[in-house]
């Protein structure tokens, strides 16, 4: 029998403090982990769990995917079911119900969050779009397109912008690659943060 996919953050607290701790992936951003993550978990961003899911999986057992609401971990938990793991974990609400329920947070440089990025660039496509449209009316159309695509992204569950913006510089940090990752799953106690 499978066990629950969604748990909450005092049952992750209650896992993590057991003898038999389950592996905390938390499947956003390097730049989004640096900012805030829980003690201990590897950064995997999604994109390359997903590309790399057949080197990482064979190092995972019990697994708790972690991203910052639960949209990108639900993501992550299809690619390692898909994959063939079957004890796999979202905590329900992400980081931010972990951290709503007062529990502790290893803290870095403050970022903005990739959620809070997609929000900005959107919103200037369309506001320079609609304004640009008084001049040159066909602009308007560029509101339309990126109006379009945040349905779709709704619909789909899926973000390309968001994927777009995963890839900048801003929003990598220094371990961002598949052999880094395994490395880490392999040698937990020498590289685990």
């Amino acid at each position: 029998m499978t066990p629950p996919v969604n748990i909450d953050p005092q049952t992750l607290q209650e896992m993590l403090a057991s003898g038999a701790p389950p592996r905390v992936l938390d499947v956003r951003t390097p730049g989004e982990f640096e900012t805030a993550h829980i003690a201990g978990a590897y950064n995997v961003p999604l994109d390359l769990l997903r590309e790399h899911r057949d080197e990482i999986i064979g190092h995972l057992d019990e697994v708790v995917l972690v991203c910052r609401s639960g949209q990108r971990a639900a993501q992550a938990e299809q690619t390692l079911r898909g994959a063939g793991l079957s004890n796999v974990h979202i905590l329900d609400g992400g980081i931010t119900a972990w951290e709503a329920d007062g529990f502790a947070v290893k803290k870095g440089a403050q970022r903005w969050d990739l959620e809070r990025q997609v929000r900005l660039v959107a919103g200037s496509i369309v506001l320079t779009g609609i304004l640009g449209s008084v001049a040159v009316p066909s602009l308007k159309w560029l509101a339309a397109v990126v109006g379009g695509g945040l349905v779709f992204a709704a619909l789909s569950n899926s973000c390309a912008m968001g994927m777009l913006l995963s890839k900048l510089p801003y929003n990598r940090g220094a371990r961002c690659d598949a052999q880094s990752v395994v490395s880490q799953l392999i040698d937990p106690a020498g590289t685990a943060s």
